[in-house]
């Protein structure tokens, strides 16, 4: 017999205890060979004053056994709360969101029969990062960070994910049109890691017009991957056009930690009816025991769901108005048909973990090393971000123009991203938050940190307000910063 696996798991909030119920009861009935640990995180955590959500003996449980199944939980509105899932994915380097999205037309309508498709989402930078600070009255940031490391390791996951599931294509979607150094990084690394698989075609898709074909022709697509936030509505939205976004489970992979859930929340305005459909935290347990070393079990739970849904047995959500059952009695369905197969699709099977590998889902090698090339990095100028309410852009423009110095030149403001000096238009909106952008000057070899820190003085001692800089550089003479619109 198998040693059993200890397994830390959250019940969550809302429908989190019923489902997890339901799904640990499946999981005993067909043999599964885990030891449950049981945590407090969410809700009631962070109502007891802790604004993360998670208590030191939890992330004890975590770091011990580095499995985690998770029920949804519930972040409470306000207060400066923190999100518990992106807290947890990214200190234990849970890069990897592998969202399989699977139509079932045997058993459940759809308008895409043949869609079978995976989203890999990387799971740790892009906005995510959550660096956010009101600068002004009237004007919030977030910084958008991706990083090379960041961005090789979710597309060679990909690629990675791909070969050893015998899919042929990964396609890569970003907004590289319009965040030319950010996703345009993404998108640079996704075709330099490409060309590592010949066997494995490509292509790359603009996000909006992505999703759009997503929602039309979702067959097209095998793997997919892309940052963070397109990755999460990407994959809410593949999920409820299989049929249900109740379905689907979700794996988060790192390199010694994975966590399995459902992909949908904690849905508090059905908690405690007994009418949640388990399947979406099921299939993350599917994925769970597959990852441990338990393929046969899994395979045993899946094809005992599959026989489930095509008898016609269904919760609400996927009943949609007509007959339907409760939580529990889907979960005693799906136990009174293990050991069943499906008769009209192929039974799934999953293959034993390499003997080297305990994961069938931690395929992505480490970043590779490389030879790291030459670097020249030029200080090229400064854009220093002012709060003003006051002044038009013409006047602020010519404060700035008397304060600039010799080693700099005052090359554009631009409000929101457009330029309104020099020669801005009337009709352009502005708000409180100005960005002044200054170069080196075409009579000057270079500029130093010391020039800058002068230049702010003199800015103080005009009188104006700055609220925060950001240094401007070249890279081998590439620009490394985006110009302003209308530059």
């Amino acid at each position: 017999m198998t040693e059993k696996r200890a397994i830390t798991i959250a019940r969550g909030d809302g429908i989190g205890p019923e489902i997890m119920d339901a799904t640990l009861k499946i999981l005993e009935q067909a043999g599964a060979q885990i030891d449950p640990e049981f945590i407090d995180i969410g809700e009631k955590v962070y109502l007891e004053g802790n604004s993360s959500g998670i208590p030191d003996h939890a992330w004890e449980s975590l770091r011990r056994n580095k499995v985690f199944l998770k029920a949804p939980i519930t972040t409470p509105q306000g207060g400066g709360y923190k999100s518990l899932n992106v807290t947890i994915r990214k200190t234990l380097g849970l890069f990897a969101n592998v969202r399989p999205n699977v139509a079932y037309p045997q058993f459940i309508k759809t308008k895409h029969p043949e869609m079978d498709l995976v989203i890999i989402r990387e799971n740790e930078e892009d906005l995510y990062a959550g660096i956010e600070h009101q600068q002004t009255p009237e004007v919030v940031q977030c910084l958008k960070l991706i990083t090379r490391p960041g961005s090789e390791k979710i597309i060679r996951y990909a690629f990675e994910y791909a070969r050893k599931n015998n899919r042929k294509k990964v396609t890569c979607f970003t907004k590289d049109n319009i965040m030319k150094l950010t996703d345009g990084l993404f998108h640079k690394v996704y075709k330099e890691v490409a060309q590592e698989y010949p066997d494995i075609e490509t292509e790359h898709w603009i996000i909006d017009i992505g999703m759009a074909k997503i929602a039309d022709s979702p067959q097209d697509f095998d793997v997919i991957v892309m940052p963070n936030l397109y990755g999460d509505i990407a994959s809410d939205v593949a999920a409820q056009i299989t049929g249900s976004v109740g379905l689907a489970g979700s794996a988060n992979i790192g390199d010694q930690f994975a966590l399995f859930e459902a992909i949908h929340g904690s849905a508090p305005d059905i908690a405690g009816k007994g009418i949640a459909n388990p399947s979406g935290l099921l299939n993350g347990a599917i994925m769970m025991l597959v990852h441990i070393g338990q393929p046969e079990v899994a395979a045993r739970i899946h094809n005992a769901w599959f026989r489930t849904l095509e008898d016609g047995v269904y919760t609400g959500d996927i009943a949609k108005g007509g007959a339907s059952v409760g939580t529990n009695e889907f979960a005693d369905a799906v136990i009174s048909r293990l050991g069943q197969l499906p008769t009209t699709i192929t039974p799934i099977e999953y293959k034993s973990p390499e003997a080297n590998d305990e994961s069938a889902f931690s395929l992505a090698p480490a970043v590779k090393d490389r030879a790291k090339p030459e670097v020249v990095r030029e200080l090229d100028g400064v854009d220093v971000f002012l709060f003003n309410n006051d002044q038009t852009p013409d006047e602020i423009g010519q404060a700035l123009e008397a304060v600039a110095g010799p080693e700099f030149n005052l090359a554009v403001i631009t409000n929101r991203g457009v330029k309104v000096y020099p020669n801005g238009f009337p009709e352009t909106f502005t708000t409180d938050h100005w960005r002044c952008r200054f170069q080196l000057n075409a009579n000057q070899n270079k500029i130093e940190n010391k020039d800058i820190i002068a230049l702010l003085g003199r800015i103080e001692q005009a009188g104006l307000d700055f609220i925060k800089t950001e240094n401007l550089y070249k890279f081998n003479g590439e620009l490394g910063y985006s110009l302003g619109q209308g530059q």
